[in-house]
């Protein structure tokens, strides 16, 4: 089921701005969800692992179900047939979810608004509409803001237009043209998680 509630919430429940954006600073206010929140309780190891599992699920806005799949099942496959390690290539199959692309890119603030821009056909991919934020970018794929939304103001304050954003290595952005070329695949060195993948992968294998 799509969480539809406040952002924020998740933000206080996991004591971490897994958004990283101002909006979402922890420090504003730091007890726990609820009424009469509370202070972070001394967990278990079964906590532990949950507790990372959630963060890193709710970092890139995804469901149980999608989550579980990306990581056990697609990433799962992958480093065995690559002989990489199951963390890298969880990481790097996150990354390469198209919202995530879009966001990498410059093109929007948060994940949540990277999902609704691709939900709403605002992107070709390799010159083709597309509307599927789950889609997994290959190397060579070429991702580009629509002509008649390039004018649009949602775009007219995205980080790659306005500010000293530098999208990741393996991407390359044209910002006059608004288009996005994938000249290669991520780099798990390079990808910061705000979670142990490690931990996340031990909770499914239990």
């Amino acid at each position: 089921m799509k969480y539809t509630g406040p952002k924020f919430k998740w933000v206080r429940r996991e004591w971490i701005n897994l958004f990283g954006v101002p909006k979402y600073d922890i420090r504003k206010r730091r007890k726990l969800p609820g009424q009469h929140g509370g202070t972070m309780p001394r967990l278990s190891e079964y906590g532990k692992l949950l507790r990372n599992k959630q963060a890193l699920k709710r970092s890139y806005f995804l469901s149980e179900k999608q989550f579980r799949s990306l990581i056990m099942d697609k990433a799962g496959r992958y480093a065995k047939n690559k002989g990489l390690a199951f963390d890298d290539a969880a990481k790097m199959f996150l990354e390469r979810r198209l919202d995530v692309v879009v966001l990498r890119a410059g093109f929007a603030k948060t994940i949540m608004q990277a999902r609704q821009m691709v939900n709403h056909w605002h992107f070709f991919v390799n010159w083709k509409k597309h509307n599927i934020p789950s889609y997994l970018v290959r190397k060579g794929d070429v991702i580009e803001v629509r002509d008649r939304l390039k004018n649009s103001p949602l775009y007219g304050d995205a980080p790659i237009l306005t500010g000293n954003f530098k999208p990741v290595s393996w991407l390359n952005v044209d910002k006059e043209k608004m288009k996005i070329e994938v000249i290669d695949l991520p780099k798990p060195e390079e990808i910061k998680v705000p979670a142990d993948v490690l931990k996340v992968i031990e909770f499914y294998a239990r």
